[in-house]
C-alpha cells in the first residue's frame, strides 16, 4: 500500500505593506508650507535691511509709509494710463488741426463765459471770438502751462472758420472767429466760442453741438 501522500502547503506570499512615509500628501504640503515660509522670511529680512522697522520715515511708521508709497504709486500709474489714453485719442484725430493743415476738422462746439483771454486779449459775449484746444495751442508755441508768455503763441489772433447745417433753417451757417484763448477741456479738433457766435450756428439751449471748421491762413508754429 502506497504511503499517504503529504502536500507542501504553498507559502502565501504577503502582500507588501506600503510604505507611510512616501507620498504622503499632508508631509508634501508642510515641506511645501516651510520652503514658502522661509521664502518669506526672506523677503521679510531684506524688507528691514532697507527699511527698519523701528525708524520713523516722514513722520510715519513703516507699515503706514508703506501704504502711503502703495497709494502714490498707483496714483501715478493712474495718471500715466490716463495720459496714455488722452494721447491714444489723440491718434485718432490724425495730425494735429494746426494751421498747417489745410483740411477741415470736426469736432464739439461749446460756448463759454468770455473776458481776459489766454492772449491778453479782454472779449465780450457778443464777440466772434473762439478758444481752441489746449493741445494744438501748446504745440503751437509758447504758452504758460510751458513757461512761456501765452500772448505770443501765433494762434492768437488767427482766424478760422466754423460751419455746421442747422436742422431749424434747413441750411448750413459758418462764421468767422479769432483765437483768443485756450480751452483745458477740449479735444484737439473741439472749439469753445463765445456765446454770441455759438448763437449764430446753434441755439443756446443745445449746449455742445458738432461742427466743422478749417483755418483761413496759414501759421508758423513751433516757435
Amino acid at each position: 500500500m502506497l504511503g499517504a501522500i503529504t502536500r507542501k502547503p504553498v507559502p502565501v506570499h504577503e502582500k507588501a505593506v506600503e510604505d507611510p512615509i512616501v507620498n504622503t500628501p499632508a508631509l508634501d504640503n508642510g515641506a511645501h508650507n516651510f520652503s514658502a515660509h522661509s521664502r518669506s522670511r526672506g523677503a521679510g529680512a531684506k524688507l528691514d535691511a532697507v527699511l527698519p522697522r523701528h525708524r520713523r520715515y516722514g513722520g510715519m511708521s513703516r507699515k503706514v509709509f508703506l501704504i502711503a508709497l502703495a497709494a502714490a504709486i498707483l496714483a501715478l500709474l493712474a495718471l500715466i494710463i490716463g495720459l496714455a489714453a488722452g494721447l491714444s485719442g489723440h491718434s485718432t484725430h490724425g495730425a494735429l488741426p494746426l494751421p498747417s493743415n489745410s483740411e477741415t476738422f470736426t469736432g464739439d462746439l461749446t460756448y463759454y463765459g468770455t473776458g481776459l483771454g489766454a492772449c491778453g486779449e479782454t472779449s465780450g459775449d457778443s464777440d466772434d471770438i473762439v478758444s481752441v484746444s489746449h493741445i494744438i495751442f501748446d504745440a503751437a508755441g509758447s504758452s504758460s502751462s510751458t513757461g512761456g508768455n501765452s500772448n505770443n503763441n501765433p494762434l492768437c489772433n488767427k482766424m478760422l472758420r466754423a460751419s455746421r447745417y442747422d436742422e431749424e433753417f434747413g441750411q448750413v451757417r459758418s462764421v468767422d472767429l479769432k483765437v483768443v484763448d485756450r480751452c483745458t477741456g477740449c479735444q484737439p479738433d473741439d472749439l469753445d466760442t463765445s456765446l454770441g457766435a455759438f448763437e449764430k450756428l446753434a441755439p443756446q439751449a443745445s449746449g455742445r453741438v458738432g461742427v466743422t471748421w478749417a483755418w483761413l491762413q496759414p501759421v508758423q508754429t513751433g516757435s
